[in-house]
């Protein structure tokens, strides 16, 4: 079916055959993209400061990552890892079992999304452990499966009208200094700690608003956790590849956590994703318990790799760090003049801006919205997340250049001011 190539066409064929059920934040359909730019069909460009939510850090069409797809592509495609295995992969599992933190010997399997690495990581830890329970966190986001859907905290419109949820999900308070001693309430309140296989907690939160934890809380929480028998697994599906200025952003804390999740930059866009832990943990599923067809597929393990090389090769966790310093410092710029501006939330270069109105400082969603709406009308880009859906996310690509940059960030200041009249 031959159609015409603009938005509005597009738009109306997606209306057509595309379910009501997915939505799309922009109804602009891209034609191509390179770094931090996408153009649509229409040939209009945008800056994207959403990176495809948080997947393309190291930008996009990055050129090491499309010759490592086109060279493996040449080779093979699919074998599927469980019949006939590949270098590509074991490659890619040693390179990630040297690159996540912890000072103990790793192993590594991989799924094909943040929400399956999630969901395996729990898996592995209930067998090991042979305890049922999952202790999660308000604000969480995890996945859209059964269980890691209820595993994540808000209701519309992830989990509205799809339950009953999975059981044995508990959940506790995040982020502020007593924190970890709430899981002491949960012990007596909610679940035996002997039954608790482990915590599963993303270091900084994403969907739910880009929530830190503060100094010193995964310690006492980690601590916690190896007083009980109970995992520490950490989320960095979002928070992790370099994102925070550091590789994995639990580094901030200086734990190494027991398990750990790792998706959506791995790839640069293919899609992979993967748990990575202590080498025990992993070894103590039977044979043929983890796996899936398409767990490892070549060429998004050939893609991971050309990741990792340019991290390696690029210096792509100093451009984070850069990146991250020239945004909160415009931040905090704009938040001595927009009143708006209630927090600035996260780490390094994840950044977000969390709106607020009137004298309680309630959050400011609708306002979130046409901020959203008047940069999308400039040629920018931005995403709105949180629980109450008031907080502007910024996931910069980190090769984004500094004239891109800058001219994204005046067509958001500009919008944080017409917002604020």
């Amino acid at each position: 079916m031959s159609i015409a190539q603009t938005n509005e066409a597009l738009q109306k064929l997606r209306a057509d055959v595309i379910s009501a059920g997915v939505s799309s934040v922009t109804p602009v359909h891209v034609a191509s993209a390179r770094g931090a730019v996408v153009r649509d069909v229409e040939g209009r460009e945008y800056i994207d400061f959403g990176g495809g939510i948080g997947v393309m850090n190291i930008g996009h069409c990055h050129p090491k990552v499309v010759a490592a797809i086109k060279a493996q592509a040449e080779k093979f495609t699919h074998t599927c890892f469980m019949v006939s295995p590949y270098e590509v992969a074991i490659k890619l599992a040693d390179r990630l079992c040297r690159v996540t933190p912890g000072s103990f010997a790793k192993k590594a399997i991989f799924v094909n999304s943040g929400a399956e690495a999630v969901e395996n990581a729990v898996k592995i830890a209930r067998y090991y452990t042979k305890r049922p329970a999952v202790i999660v966190f308000d604000n969480a986001y995890h996945g859209r499966t059964l269980l890691t859907m209820s595993m994540t905290s808000k209701v519309k419109p992830y989990k509205w009208g799809f339950g009953p949820f999975a059981p044995e999900v508990y959940r506790i308070p995040f982020g502020d200094v007593a924190g970890p001693e709430k899981l002491k309430d949960v012990f007596i309140q909610q679940v035996n700690p002997e039954a608790v296989a482990c915590v599963v907690a993303e270091p900084v939160q994403g969907e739910g608003g880009f929530i830190a934890a503060p100094p010193g809380y995964f310690q006492q929480l980690a601590k916690i956790c190896r007083e009980n028998g109970i995992l520490f697994v950490a989320d960095e599906i979002q928070s992790g590849m370099g994102r925070t200025g550091t590789m994995f952003a639990i580094e901030h804390w200086g734990v190494e956590p027991d398990l750990i999740t790792v998706a959506k930059s791995l790839g640069a866009g293919m899609p992979i994703a993967a748990v990575v832990g202590r080498r025990e943990i992993m070894d103590s599923v039977h044979p043929s318990g983890l796996g899936g067809t398409y767990g490892g597929n070549p060429v998004a393990c050939a893609a991971a790799l050309a990741v990792l090389e340019a991290f390696e090769e690029e210096d792509m966790l100093g451009k984070a760090k850069a990146l991250g310093q020239t945004l909160k410092g415009r931040f905090e710029a704009w938040q001595k003049r927009f009143k708006i501006i209630g927090e600035i939330r996260g780490l390094g270069a994840m950044l977000g801006l969390a709106l607020v109105k009137g004298d309680r400082r309630e959050p400011a969603a609708e306002e979130a919205k046409k901020l959203a709406a008047f940069c999308l009308e400039r040629g920018l880009i931005i995403l709105v997340c949180g629980t109450y859906g008031n907080v502007v996310r910024v996931l910069v690509p980190f090769v984004i250049t500094g004239e891109q940059l800058e001219k994204g960030l005046k067509i958001l200041e500009e919008g944080l001011a017409a917002v604020s009249k």
